[in-house]
């Protein structure tokens, strides 16, 4: 996998977690950098934690459906971002001004769970991984700690937009990784 297919792919991912962060800002009546670290930290640790966890299991069970990797990472991929166009469609959820512990935990590991997937899918492709989860856990972080202030500043506005465009950019690379495989073996 490309350094460019990577970065597409760390910012598809991020783009759960910038619209929650966009919510967030929105949440606080004043933004302060503590508010906007404390959203990259989670976001970014879970988005660089996850795929990681899904790359170990991954090639745990490689050797099992090497000959069908390319149809799993392709449905992955095309799953994911398929959810992700739906849920732009859908109404924003309110949230409220909490950057606790027990606040942020739950809305990391939701904003993650797409990106387990995509750690299986790096197994596959053999993606080396450390480099791969750093670059997706800053990438998260940047969009975060920037969707808390957008979310301050101009609301609502780039939510849907966001997640509409991570869901396209992950269903065609799905789609590039298939026809790739397809086409070297035909």
């Amino acid at each position: 996998m490309q350094l460019w297919e990577l970065i597409l792919i760390a910012v598809s991912l991020s783009m759960d977690a910038f619209a929650v962060s966009i919510c967030k800002g929105l949440s606080v009546s004043r933004v302060r950098w503590s508010h906007a670290a404390t959203a990259g930290v989670y976001f970014g640790g879970f988005q660089a934690l996850m795929p990681l966890i899904g790359f170990l299991l991954g090639v745990r069970f490689q050797s099992l459906i090497v000959s069908v990797d390319h149809w799993i990472a392709f449905v992955l991929l095309a799953l994911i971002g398929g959810s992700m166009v739906r849920e732009s469609r859908e109404s924003a959820e309110e949230l409220d001004a909490d950057f606790s512990f027990r606040a942020m935990l739950p809305l990391a590991v939701a904003t993650s769970i797409d990106a387990l997937a995509v750690g299986v899918t790096f197994a596959f492709l053999q993606v080396d991984i450390i480099p791969a989860v750093l670059l997706i856990g800053c990438v998260t972080f940047l969009f975060s700690a920037a969707g808390i202030r957008i979310g301050n500043v101009f609301g609502m506005r780039y939510k849907s937009a966001a997640e509409l465009t991570g869901g396209l950019v992950l269903i065609l690379l799905g789609a590039k990784i298939l026809i790739e495989h397809l086409m070297g073996k035909g």
